[in-house]
């Protein structure tokens, strides 16, 4: 069944050329296969991300993608705010909020958003 098998994330996005420059530059991820100027397939460790031009580009209003960073929450932060990343804040029951990290318990956990509004996170684990 499914379960032996690897999963991808896939992201819709209005412009290829775009969302390339933020999946590459700004996050760090290897373009590894393309298909004219629909789709673009990054790795992200060991997992794929494809991204996809699409007319329904930012229209999920919930988390996409999470990258489990560990202890490195911190450092991927301040390095994503460097690269010009700005974080999202959410008011939800149980949380609280250090700047840009929100707390629950002992899981940590940031929110951004790609140039489509695609909801994107980090988190402690």
């Amino acid at each position: 069944m499914l379960g032996t098998r690897n999963a991808a994330a896939n992201l819709a996005v209005r412009d290829i050329a775009v969302a390339r420059r933020f999946y590459e530059d700004t996050l760090g991820l290897q373009q590894v296969d393309a298909e004219g100027d629909d789709l673009i397939v990054f790795r992200s460790g060991d997992t794929l991300l494809n991204v996809y031009r699409s007319q329904f580009a930012g229209t999920n209003q919930a988390t996409a993608v999470t990258w489990v960073v560990g202890d490195r929450l911190d450092d991927e932060v301040r390095a994503l705010q460097d690269k010009g990343v700005r974080f999202e804040h959410y008011d939800m029951p149980g949380m609280t909020r250090d700047g840009d990290i929100h707390r629950c318990g002992d899981m940590r956990v940031a929110w951004f958003k790609d140039p489509d509004g695609n909801i994107l996170n980090v988190v402690s684990g």
